[in-house]
């Protein structure tokens, strides 16, 4: 079991840049402080310093226990911070990694219900890619992690999957594009311009799926894993583009686009994950509840597929 002490010990060493100036700010003698370096090398079996000249330098190894002992003590700073720093009826802390392939409209209306329960609640969002969230998720920097399908499998990560809603798909197109291509969906769309979801995505691989069985054949003109950027582009008449049936009323009014077509066979799946298995945060009760009611309903309107 490391010894917690000699590792601050350890880190305030690397960080001051020798033992004399950790020495300073420990306000401890420099014999007492390489015994305590003696003690924690010996624990790791590894040394942490060599010494060049009168200079010490990390080791490969004092490298790596560094950046461990970074996150602990940052980990510790915020901890501190949380229970000293902060004023009498502090709101509650709710930290949720959103993956970056997850629209906004609809992380938004994901989070939105934790900001109304009746205690005060203040919500650190958190943007990336699916690994670094379930890392943070993993060591508690997070809450919860908000993705577009469950923990990817041969991931060594421990976490539940709720599942929060799974939808149809909708097709837009600026209206002149959308005039050109005619009424006839999803014919309409063999040889049309598209904009595809990226392959971090997991809509990907469904709607490349559907159009092979439907012999369909887009020209694809862009790939995007932000599904804004996307958008923008469809905006800009470049291609049309795709976005969960939930959110339709929203992409038409932000965007100045309409739906030209929807297809309940190409879904779209959101989850929670937490290492939790039974959800107990009361911001995370908020939105899984409440995203059950809307994600699971789909618009029924245009054709279908």
């Amino acid at each position: 079991m490391i010894n917690y002490k000699h590792l601050h010990y350890f880190w305030v060493v690397a960080k001051a840049g020798g033992i004399a100036r950790a020495g300073e700010r420990l306000h401890l003698t420099p014999q007492t402080i390489s015994g305590q370096l003696s003690l924690l090398e010996e624990n790791l079996g590894e040394a942490l310093f060599s010494r060049v000249g009168r200079n010490l330098e990390l080791t490969e190894t004092g490298r790596l226990v560094l950046s461990y002992a970074d996150e602990i003590f940052s980990l510790g700073g915020e901890l501190e911070e949380m229970v000293h720093n902060l004023p009498d009826g502090r709101p509650l802390m709710f930290k949720v990694g959103v993956v970056d392939v997850v629209p906004k409209s609809i992380a938004y209306r994901l989070l939105a219900p934790a900001l109304q329960l009746p205690e005060p609640v203040r919500i650190i969002c958190r943007e990336g890619a699916i690994d670094p969230l379930l890392a943070d998720l993993a060591i508690h920097r997070v809450d919860l992690v908000i993705a577009d399908g469950p923990i990817p499998s041969g991931l060594n990560v421990r976490g539940f999957n709720h599942q929060l809603g799974d939808c149809g798909t909708m097709f837009f197109a600026t209206p002149l594009l959308a005039h050109k291509l005619g009424d006839n969906f999803p014919r309409n769309l063999n040889g049309a311009p598209l904009l595809m979801p990226g392959e971090m995505t997991v809509v990907r691989n469904r709607l490349a799926q559907w159009f092979d069985g439907l012999h369909i054949q887009p020209r694809i003109v862009g790939e995007f894993d932000d599904s804004a950027l996307m958008k923008a582009f469809g905006q800009a008449g470049l291609g049309v583009f795709v976005a969960p049936t939930p959110i339709e009323e929203e992409v038409k009014k932000q965007y100045g686009v309409v739906a030209i077509g929807q297809t309940d066979k190409v879904r779209e799946q959101f989850y929670a994950i937490s290492v939790e298995r039974k959800i107990s945060h009361p911001a995370v009760v908020a939105i899984t509840e409440t995203a059950r009611e809307w994600l699971f309903r789909d618009t029924p309107s245009l054709l279908r597929k």
